[in-house]
């Protein structure tokens, strides 16, 4: 009589039949699948005896199940990673997943792309635009506005002051007088030309002028010492009359040198008396 051939579990004969060896025990096909198969990680059906079995750390799939969870590519014999949730990815949607994001496109930035970074925050070199006229910017240079982002021209329309005199956009820098901009190359001395940011100068009709050319060239000359009258320093104060005009230390009586900014005066023969010497003459 031949000894007997039967299953662990079921206890069926196993001669000519199709069987498994699992940890020294006999099994047939029917319950090798129902008590010692591994369970696919992916579809969570056993594995198997007539599948092909992959694992890594103590996981196991299917080889139809063994793919990648983006792109779905098979990874039999190919680099992957497991991981969370036990998914495997390739290699290329790894990279693509771990890249940082396009603010403009939200896609990947990947090895090899042109891009531009500010702040932080990343672009591929064709999604950095303007926010206003939507050109392409890329490396050229941009102006930060709140969280839009815009060419030289759309911001010189849209943000910058305009120059008094040349009316053209100031994009940097400038002067202010009197709350009107201008361009520092445009805030000069009407007679000379000498650029005036910080320095001394005075304005005469909408004219600006140095001090040196206001004394040479526009400023009324004094009555009595006919040295020009600046506004500047020492005899910043003016007295006027019909149409001439004096430093404040000059108005003096012309016969007892008596000062008389301020104060009675008699003007006759082009010259200034007090009350008393007037009478005298």
């Amino acid at each position: 009589m031949s000894e007997r051939f039967d299953c662990h579990y079921c206890r069926d004969p196993l001669h000519g039949k199709k069987y498994v060896q699992k940890e020294g025990r006999h099994c047939c096909v029917k319950c090798f699948e129902k008590f010692c198969a591994n369970t696919c990680a992916e579809c969570r059906k056993p594995i198997g005896a007539d599948s092909k079995e992959l694992h890594f750390k103590n996981r196991y799939w299917h080889d139809s199940c063994f793919r990648c969870f983006k792109c779905y590519t098979s990874l039999v014999n190919e680099p992957f990673m497991l991981k969370e949730n036990n998914k495997v990815w390739c290699s290329k949607c790894t990279t693509l997943e771990e890249a940082p994001r396009c603010k403009g496109c939200l896609k990947p930035i990947v090895a090899g792309d042109q891009n531009v970074e500010y702040k932080k925050t990343v672009w591929h070199k064709d999604c950095f635009t303007c926010s206003q006229c939507k050109q392409v910017i890329g490396t050229a240079s941009f102006f930060p506005k709140g969280d839009e982002i815009y060419c030289v021209s759309c911001h010189e329309h849209k943000f910058a002051k305009t120059c008094v005199k040349c009316k053209n956009a100031i994009t940097s820098g400038g002067v202010s007088y009197e709350d009107r901009p201008y361009h520092a190359e445009c805030f000069v001395c009407a007679t000379c030309t000498k650029k005036l940011g910080g320095q001394r100068f005075t304005a005469v009709e909408d004219m600006f002028y140095c001090v040196d050319c206001y004394k040479n060239f526009v400023a009324k000359k004094c009555g009595s010492c006919k040295n020009p009258i600046t506004g500047f320093g020492r005899g910043s104060n003016v007295v006027s009359y019909e149409g001439r005009s004096w430093h404040d230390y000059c108005f003096n009586c012309k016969k007892c040198s008596i000062p008389l900014a301020n104060k009675r005066f008699v003007f006759q023969n082009e010259q200034v008396y007090c009350p008393d010497c007037a009478k005298k003459l």
